[in-house]
């Protein structure tokens, strides 16, 4: 994507700008969804191991590289997602995170060209499958592999990325997550959706044999969700989405009040702010 021109967060940004300590003291909030941890260089240490031995390729000090993933994320939060990228992705495994979750938001969202969006999501995609390889037991290299995974799939048809092998790969990956993770919001909702798309586009039958997906487990994973994280938009946004694919009409009534639920949210951040605006064009 270099050299392309990226569309502009379409919204106001003061409100969503995490100066200085403001990020740390927001985190918390800011990501209940993905429950990322702060890039302190105590946490990355966890990671990198002393003097970053553990990281291929990282050759920097703690402090340096706290401060710049700090930066990434005050971007994403922002709506700078280009900044986020180009700052995450040169940060290596410990940078795609935010590289990866600023590209999905993105593509999903502000992209209008869809060649362009399938190649960041690409990237994406072999960015996170690098961080999982590195950091196996770091729950977000994993959720964002599949993150982008999931809107790469959406991007090119659902149908087609099983042919492909993906849907495999995306369900590995969120439960994987979840296994490092079990608090994760996020993972819990795409898998909530991962096995309503899987029956909206292969049938019941196929998907719980090929799969393992049901509609009860696609409850399940949403319920965790919204008991985890109530406040957040996408969490109702895409239950309300599961909803329609797995029972149509019948119900309705209830994905419309989960989309109104997700468009009254109080967005802290761009991607917030990105998901409430949908919400409220379900419900034009």
């Amino acid at each position: 994507m270099a050299g392309a021109k990226w569309s502009p967060f379409p919204y106001e940004q003061k409100s969503y700008s995490y100066a200085g300590a403001a990020l740390e003291k927001a985190w918390a909030r800011l990501h209940r969804g993905d429950c990322e941890p702060f890039p302190s260089p105590e946490n990355l240490a966890r990671f990198t191991g002393k003097g970053g031995k553990s990281v291929p390729g990282f050759k920097g000090d703690l402090d340096t590289l706290s401060a710049r993933l700090q930066d990434a994320w005050r971007a994403f939060h922002r709506g700078d997602f280009r900044e986020a990228v180009d700052t995450g992705s040169a940060l290596g495994p410990l940078g795609a995170s935010v590289a990866n979750k600023a590209a999905g938001v993105y593509a999903t969202y502000l992209e209008e060209d869809e060649k362009r969006a399938v190649k960041l999501l690409t990237e994406a995609a072999a960015r996170g499958e690098e961080a999982t390889r590195l950091l196996p037991g770091y729950a977000n290299a994993w959720y964002f592999m599949a993150f982008v995974l999931g809107r790469y799939a959406q991007s090119i048809s659902v149908v087609k990325a099983l042919s492909e092998g993906i849907g495999t790969r995306v369900r590995k990956a969120l439960d994987t997550a979840i296994e490092l993770e079990p608090q994760h919001a996020d993972a819990h909702t795409a898998l909530g959706l991962y096995h309503a798309e899987i029956i909206d586009k292969v049938g019941a039958l196929a998907g719980g044999i090929t799969y393992g997906a049901s509609r009860d487990k696609s409850a399940d994973h949403f319920a965790r969700a919204a008991k985890l994280f109530p406040e957040s938009p996408i969490v109702h946004m895409e239950h309300a989405n599961g909803l329609l694919m797995l029972y149509g009409d019948k119900k309705r009534g209830e994905a419309v009040k989960l989309y109104r639920k997700a468009s009254e949210s109080k967005a802290v951040d761009a991607m917030e702010r990105l998901d409430v605006e949908q919400a409220k064009a379900e419900l034009e």
